[in-house]
């Protein structure tokens, strides 16, 4: 049993070789569907691929690596593009704000506030139709497909002229935003073992950190622009919209749906790689929908938590995110100034996350990483909060509350690592990404035009949530202790888990983390 490492322990990562007997499938049968298997159960499209093929061997340490650093060059790059506009392109209204929106569009008290709100009740309505439709449509296809839809939303907020109008297009970027978090846990979670994933995962979500700097140039520069036909933030809104339209292409046609429809590796490059990541006992893709799984999502108790987690966590960062530029404003800067001091805020959020991802990948201890982000988070509300007067302070308050951004990626991971079953893990990750937006529901609506310019209850909201949040992953904690003890002292005999041999297909079969005995949680 493994405390708090990840795939160690779990399986036998390269003993045994798969079995030749089942070398007659096909690999159009396993990319296009699944059957039953030899003992009747329900097994992954990566299984009828691995034991359709002639390739039997097992991926040296070094050949392993070398897979590695091929998937970290073709996908991680496009994922890493795609999140970071998707921040942009989000959080572009925060700058626009700063710009002259709220004047050109003649925004009146909390109309400003419900526009960033709306955004996220969209995205978390969109949740309930991805649940159903990732099992069932290629991953990486569906993800293209938003990432153009959004980027046009985008552009078209340039032709908003009235609360109305800006609304709408929100709503839309809203819309087809949703597919974003939800595709990336599913696309990363395929290519790398639970611990590999972390610093892969942090290298996708730096994007947001990026996003950050990105903006804060992109608000600069066309600030610039000086043109009384044409203001300055809607020819930003075109362009930024162009922008995600391109890479949308891009992600529609060059990231592979699953490694087994990778151009870039050969086939026994592929099956070595599944052959590697089975230990995860997660799957790759299976289309069968499972009601079962679907009604245990609602019995789960890491999955609640994780819920609470991310509805504390993101309070704060839809303060952070929507609002930071505004709040360095009525510090007495200038919209051209605010801006460029918003801009450190994403060296902070790059370099949290990046240490979080790399110190996930070898020391484990994912809890104890959330807490310590939570902890600058406290302090900076703090500053926030109480250091009235004191620009510097409540400057460096803004930037220390982004910390608390990587600890998103924390809860991702989680749930891409800890939840098993096709069905679950669709409604997982839809879920998780949901209860992101009901942060970001809550957050903004907590700054009132009435609190202006201080805005003191909300800077409390994010001390309060930080605290609470760090609460909940010391609870989540222990439970992953639990039960992965409980696992442990009830074994279920004959559950070999030897990677090749007559029970190999317990690796693919569409079981949950529930109802596999040998599943393991990491923490």
């Amino acid at each position: 049993m493994t405390s708090h490492g990840d795939e160690k322990g779990v399986v036998s990562e390269t003993k045994g070789d798969a079995s030749s007997s089942n070398t007659s499938n096909s690999h159009s049968r396993a990319v296009g569907h699944q059957d039953q298997g030899p003992h009747g159960q329900n097994l992954d499209q990566a299984y009828y691929y691995v034991h359709g093929s002639n390739n039997v061997a097992e991926g040296t340490p070094q050949e392993l690596r070398r897979l590695r650093r091929k998937a970290d060059w073709w996908i991680v790059p496009i994922m890493f593009l795609c999140y970071t506009m998707q921040f942009i392109d989000k959080v572009s209204l925060n700058y626009a704000a700063v710009m002259g929106l709220r004047t050109d569009l003649n925004l009146q008290g909390n109309e400003f506030s419900n526009a960033a709100t709306w955004f996220f009740i969209a995205f978390l309505i969109a949740e309930i139709p991805n649940a159903i439709i990732l099992q069932r449509v290629p991953v990486a296809k569906w993800l293209g497909a938003n990432v153009i839809l959004w980027g046009i939303a985008t552009a078209c907020t340039a032709a908003a002229h009235n609360y109305v109008t800006l609304l709408t297009a929100r709503i839309f970027l809203g819309i087809f935003e949703a597919a974003i978090a939800p595709c990336l846990i599913l696309i990363s979670s395929q290519w790398y073992t639970k611990s590999e994933a972390a610093p892969r995962f942090s290298i996708w979500y730096a994007g947001l950190g990026l996003g950050q700097i990105i903006g804060g140039i992109v608000s600069y520069g066309f600030q610039q622009v000086q043109n009384p036909t044409y203001a300055g933030w809607k020819i930003m809104f075109i362009v930024l919209g162009l922008v995600t339209v391109i890479i949308g292409f891009v992600t529609f046609f060059f990231l592979p749906d699953t490694p087994m429809q990778a151009r870039f590796l050969s086939e026994t490059e592929k099956v070595m790689l599944l052959k590697h990541v089975s230990v995860n006992q997660t799957g790759i893709r299976n289309k069968k929908y499972n009601l079962k799984q679907a009604l245990e999502v609602l019995m789960d108790v890491q999955l609640w938590l994780m819920t609470i987690l991310t509805i504390l966590i993101s309070i704060s960062s839809g303060v952070i995110t929507t609002y930071s530029v505004t709040l360095v404003r009525n510090f007495g800067y200038t919209p051209s100034q605010s801006a460029l001091l918003n801009m450190p805020s994403g060296l902070v959020s790059i370099a949290s996350t990046l240490i979080v991802g790399y110190g996930v990948r070898h020391t484990s201890n994912r809890w104890a990483w959330l807490v310590a982000c939570c902890v600058p988070g406290i302090l900076g509300g703090g500053l926030m909060s109480f250091a009235t007067g004191k620009k510097a302070s409540q400057l460096a308050g803004i930037y220390l509350v982004n910390v608390i951004t990587a600890t998103l990626i924390i809860i991702y991971q989680w749930t891409g690592s800890n939840v098993a079953g096709q069905t679950k893990r669709v409604i997982s990750v839809a879920l998780v990404s949901g209860s992101f937006s009901v942060g970001n529901i809550i957050g903004p609506q907590t700054f009132q035009a009435k609190d202006a310019p201080d805005y003191i209850p909300a800077k409390i909201t994010v001390l309060a949530t930080q605290s609470a949040a760090a609460l909940v992953a010391f609870v989540l904690f222990l439970y992953y202790v639990w039960a992965n003890k409980s696992k442990t002292s009830a074994p279920s005999p004959g559950e070999s888990v030897e990677i090749g041999g007559a029970r190999d297909e317990q690796l693919w079969e569409d079981r949950t983390d529930k109802q596999n005995p040998t599943f393991r949680y990491v923490y």
